[in-house]
């Protein structure tokens, strides 16, 4: 956030930056959600909706599961939220007890650790490398686990590398934190935008003791809308419910009933076509930037980003040439301390966020920055 409050502060003063930071889709939410959300507006649905969501919205995305992913849901275990950042809220506060601990992967998706410490959590890290693409393998798992785990947190797709999870190694974590007493929590709000991969979700391991976090902000486009979803247990979904009205009454009413045209078959043609426009950004930007000479072992699954070792012999940190690439290049990067500890000053994110022309112009200027000796 600091390096893009800079970027903007440069822009004001007139400089070009390209922006490979944001963790944000640069199309605009579908036309068929708008429409459905200028049609929320008008028709006075303004008011406050029931904590757990429109009884509408939780059977659209339990319906969603079934046609996509041939599963039988009960909207019973849908619970609607103010974007995912809520789902997270929740699922915690009901899982954890300050001083209670989570282990998470490190490379990893900054605010778990955030949320968790402000809870009074303890954060507990396996260092995840290339060599299981950024995976938590159930070995891993085993090596990093101390008395006190009471939950795992996964993400596939993940952030900010883009590895998948298979069903068979979730399967495999799951069984053991079953084991171990703990809860599995599996956080797939990139979902939809995978490329090599067939599209899957945890919940068809068809674990009632499972949780899982989506969005609508990634794969469907409605970043500023702030809406997302759990799906849990059902009587843990009713202890949320309540931790929700008293959180937050509940999610954004027209947001809600936009969302509902985020299901519909024209929406669904639209994401897909976008999503086969990042994979053509993953496919030019990959190939770039292990001719810089950045360390990518892996073209990943999903999302998009690309998680990437500094050059070999380039002298500096990630914090350092994030700060010099966007003072002296106008490209802005995220350094990998963002993500966690281990291994993180030799690693920064690329967001493959910007059309085609972005993505060659950084490069570009990339290339004259490296070239010039940082």
């Amino acid at each position: 956030m600091r390096l893009l409050g800079r970027a903007r502060e440069l822009e004001a003063q007139g400089r070009s930056i390209v922006h490979l930071e944001i963790g944000e889709p640069d199309f605009p939410t579908p036309e068929p959600i708008v429409a459905a959300g200028h049609a929320a507006l008008n028709s006075g649905q303004t008011h406050y909706t029931a904590a757990a969501g429109l009884p509408a919205l939780r059977q659209a995305i339990a319906d969603y599961y079934g046609q996509r992913y041939g599963l039988d849901l009960s909207p019973a275990r849908v619970l609607v939220t103010p974007g995912a950042s809520g789902a997270l809220q929740l699922v915690f506060s009901t899982l954890l007890e300050p001083g209670d601990a989570v282990l998470l992967g490190d490379p990893s998706y900054p605010c778990y650790r955030q949320v968790l410490g402000l809870m009074g959590c303890q954060c507990v890290s396996a260092p995840l490398t290339a060599e299981t693409d950024y995976r938590l393998t159930l070995e891993q798992a085993r090596a990093a686990w101390v008395p006190g785990i009471k939950a795992v947190v996964v993400a596939s797709p993940a952030n900010p590398t883009g590895a998948l999870m298979g069903l068979e190694e979730l399967a495999a974590l799951h069984d053991f934190c079953r084991s171990m007493g703990a809860s599995l929590i599996v956080d797939e709000i990139y979902q939809g935008l995978t490329y090599d991969s067939v599209d899957a979700t945890a919940l068809a391991l068809q674990a009632q003791d499972l949780y899982v976090i989506n969005s609508f902000s990634k794969y469907f486009g409605m970043t500023g809308w702030r809406l997302g979803w759990l799906v849990g247990p059902e009587d843990a979904v009713q202890v949320m419910e309540r931790l929700a009205q008293n959180l937050f009454i509940a999610a954004n009413t027209p947001a809600q009933h936009a969302a509902l045209a985020a299901f519909e078959i024209d929406t669904r043609g639209i994401l897909e076509q976008r999503r086969q426009r990042f994979q053509q950004r993953r496919d030019r930007l990959y190939p770039a930037l292990r001719g810089l000479g950045f360390e990518i072992p892996h073209s990943p699954s999903g999302a998009f980003y690309l998680y990437a070792g500094l050059p070999a012999g380039l002298g500096m940190d990630s914090m350092t040439f994030a700060t010099g690439l966007l003072e002296e290049a106008g490209v802005a990067v995220t350094p990998g301390a963002d993500f966690g500890d281990f291994r993180a000053a030799e690693h920064v994110r690329f967001a493959y966020t910007r059309d085609l022309a972005d993505l060659d112009e950084a490069v570009c200027r990339m290339s004259g920055y490296l070239g010039a000796g940082g």
